[in-house]
């Protein structure tokens, strides 16, 4: 496939042996790739800081930091961990496999390199991962919409920061999922990204709305949907913005939903939010303690607003932190 000059793909490869570079350097200029080389895994992390490639060649054995090694280092750094690896190695056994595997390789070839095998997982790899970059990008840009709605309002402070800490905490008390927790922790800053859509006037008023300003207040939710609704990896988090201010009883909106019907991570983090709106001061009201927030939580939960199994163990979660927040203090 040949590519555009000014959109090339680079690809990487790192090999301590000069001919086996110059053979995978030969087969890949070929097929139009921009192709860089390092002989050592330090050389290789320096070139990828300075060129960020497309994909990584990278072999496994090689003098003092071997493949693995390089491979774990990528992964672990934001801004590499998106660079595909496929791992080259003269080995073809299952322990040097399942241990690329775990460094967080993303394919494997075999020397003596078969071109059009090598052709096929090069390309593949490359697509995939400018898409995840596009992917990556677009999250970005709604993380930071919503960051600048809660710059609007002075007021919320680290509304989104808290909601996010105390969302993994809660979560993973509650043994949600690993994709559960995240989903949760995202929603600590989307869940309002639709009030981007609502006027300072009724946004930023200390007073209350009239009935005219409710109805606006109220799209903020199917607004937030709306923005996020086209990023398949928001799916997770859109029953959130949708339905954070749902209520038990069907009381609640935009779609009045009781009991179950409530989406259960919208739930969660409904309690979450609630807690630490009461618990930080607004320009309407003090900042509440602990235990009053807590009393607070349960008298709605009283009127049918909240489900109760979940305030009750919201209610054993925040008492368990105070009780580790006063040992570590004593300690």
């Amino acid at each position: 496939m040949k590519y555009p000059e000014a959109d090339r793909p680079k690809v990487l490869v790192v090999d301590d042996h000069p001919a086996s570079r110059m053979t995978a350097v030969a087969l890949l200029s070929v097929e139009g790739y921009e192709v860089l080389e390092a002989d050592s895994g330090p050389a290789a992390l320096k070139c990828v800081v300075e060129n960020d490639p497309d994909l990584i060649l990278l072999d496994v054995m090689m003098p003092g930091m071997d493949g693995f090694e390089v491979c774990r280092c990528l992964k672990q750094d934001e801004q590499t961990r998106l660079i595909p690896v496929i791992f080259i190695t003269a080995l073809n056994d299952r322990r040097a496999r399942l241990k690329g595997i775990e460094a967080g390789g993303d394919d494997f070839l075999t020397k003596p390199f078969d071109q059009l095998e090598l052709s096929a997982r090069v390309k593949s790899l490359v697509h995939q991962k400018r898409l995840n970059e596009d992917l990556d990008h677009a999250e970005k840009v709604l993380f930071s919409i919503a960051r600048t709605i809660e710059s609007r309002d002075p007021n919320t402070g680290d509304h989104c920061d808290r909601l996010v800490m105390r969302a993994k905490a809660f979560g993973e008390y509650l043994g949600l999922s690993r994709t559960e927790v995240r989903d949760l922790m995202w929603g600590g800053y989307l869940h309002d990204i639709g009030k981007v859509g609502i006027p300072d006037a009724v946004l930023l008023k200390t007073a209350g709305f009239t009935p005219d300003e409710w109805v606006v207040m109220k799209q903020h939710v199917l607004i937030g949907e709306r923005i996020c609704q086209p990023l398949r990896t928001m799916r997770g988090v859109l029953p959130i913005i949708r339905h954070h201010h749902e209520r038990w009883n069907g009381s609640g909106y935009p779609d009045g939903l009781q009991g179950e019907e409530i989406p259960y991570l919208a739930q969660v983090f409904q309690v979450i939010d609630i807690y630490d709106a009461l618990t930080h001061e607004r320009p309407y009201k003090a900042a509440f303690t602990p235990q009053e927030a807590l009393r607070i939580l349960s008298e709605e939960t009283s009127r049918g607003w909240r489900n109760p199994w979940l305030v009750e163990k919201f209610t054993e979660f925040i008492q368990l932190t105070e009780l580790a927040e006063e040992m570590a203090q004593i300690a």
